[in-house]
């Protein structure tokens, strides 16, 4: 067992107290044992010839930290050096950098070795896929409050001070953590995860739907009719259509509709800090990176993937596979298959021409035209 020292500023008396000593917590525990030969059949790739396939993995761990029974993995040219100098008994790598494996060795050679690797990970710490229980709960803990009338399915997990309005109904599997409130007539489908202190009102949820702690779903959109003697509240009266296996980061937040709804498409992916304004409409398996907001019935196609601080004002449509850089501000539709970045946003090797434009300009400036640039 490990253990950890925790240092005290000072003791009763005002004298130095004594350290804390704890024994270091294992917060996802490795869920199942693996040799070679299994890593080789999740993985999809083979082990090479005279590799004994029952050799026992143990554990898994970045290149720099892995020893001789653990897995890891490779995937970015900017880890070339730390490939080569790893201890890891195994090792998932594209076929770009199987010959930099080093002799002490295993490469496990994959087309996809992220995706690879995931699919171990995920035999290895199943526990790890979505919040649980912060309780270790099962059933409706002692201090959760449950209306009369909603309906729980059988298997539901609800923690301490999680509160389930009335009416709600929530399927089989789904875990209710501390603090979350879930407000009147709300559907949540099977298992689910909601993360603690996470507040869902006016929203229809599928299965498999992962909410972490501290969203806010279903709230009034920013909606107000303005005029110079003050601005009036319009009514907010849709909802939130949320499909199957979506997955919403800490402390994001999404708008119930105005007059329609707004829907989050099957599979998307949304990180934390992103606001979703009313009306919105996500398509199925988008990527929304941190701190980007989209303003109200903005459309997403299928398959988009907005960078972090990405702002879209409102009323636009992002065409099927379009990508944005980090930091753009998108003020027009954006054509399918695009690639666009910048302020405004534009395509991409436009804003690629301007960026090394100016910065010659730049480096120019002051200089007499003809004159040497040593």
């Amino acid at each position: 067992m490990t253990w950890i020292a925790i240092l005290a500023p000072c003791g009763m008396d005002g004298g130095p107290a004594p350290d804390l000593i704890m024994a270091e917590p294992v917060f996802f525990p490795f869920a199942t044992s693996l040799d070679f030969g299994e890593v080789a059949s999740i993985s999809g790739a083979s082990l090479p010839d005279g590799v004994e396939p029952s050799r026992k993995l143990d554990g898994i761990a970045a290149l720099e930290n892995a020893g001789p029974a653990d897995l890891a993995y490779m995937d970015n040219p900017k880890y070339t050096e730390a490939l080569a100098a790893t201890k890891a008994g195994l090792c998932l790598v594209s076929p770009r950098f199987a010959d930099r494996v080093p002799a002490g060795t295993v490469a496990l050679v994959s087309p996809a070795p992220y995706h690879a690797f995931a699919k171990v990970m995920a035999r290895c710490f199943p526990n790890a896929l979505k919040p649980e229980s912060i309780f270790a709960s099962q059933g409706v803990a002692p201090g959760a409050i449950v209306h009369a009338t909603a309906v729980l399915e059988a298997g539901v997990t609800v923690d301490p001070g999680a509160v389930i309005g009335p009416g709600a109904e929530i399927g089989a599997g789904t875990v209710v953590a501390s603090h979350a409130v879930i407000g009147p007539q709300v559907r949540i489908g099977r298992n689910c995860s909601i993360g603690a202190g996470s507040t869902i009102q006016a929203s229809l949820i599928g299965n498999r739907v992962i909410v972490h702690p501290g969203a806010r779903i279903g709230q009034d959109g920013f909606g107000f009719a303005m005029s110079p003697k003050g601005h009036m509240k319009v009514p907010q009266v849709g909802r939130v259509i949320i499909q199957d296996d979506v997955e919403i980061g800490a402390n994001s937040t999404i708008d119930r509709g105005a007059s329609r709804d707004t829907v989050i498409g099957e599979g998307t992916k949304i990180d934390n800090l992103v606001q979703i304004g009313h009306n919105c409409v996500i398509g199925r398996h988008c990527v929304i990176c941190a701190q980007t907001g989209l303003a109200g019935s903005s459309t997403l196609e299928d398959f988009v993937v907005l960078g972090g601080q990405v702002g879209l004002a409102g009323h636009l449509t992002i065409g099927v596979g379009a990508q944005i850089a980090a930091q753009s501000g998108v003020a027009g539709d954006v054509p399918r298959g695009a690639r666009y970045g910048g302020y405004p946003a534009q395509p991409a090797l436009g804003w690629a021409r301007e960026t090394a434009l100016l910065k010659t300009l730049v480096a120019n400036r002051g200089k007499k035209p003809g004159a040497s640039q040593d």
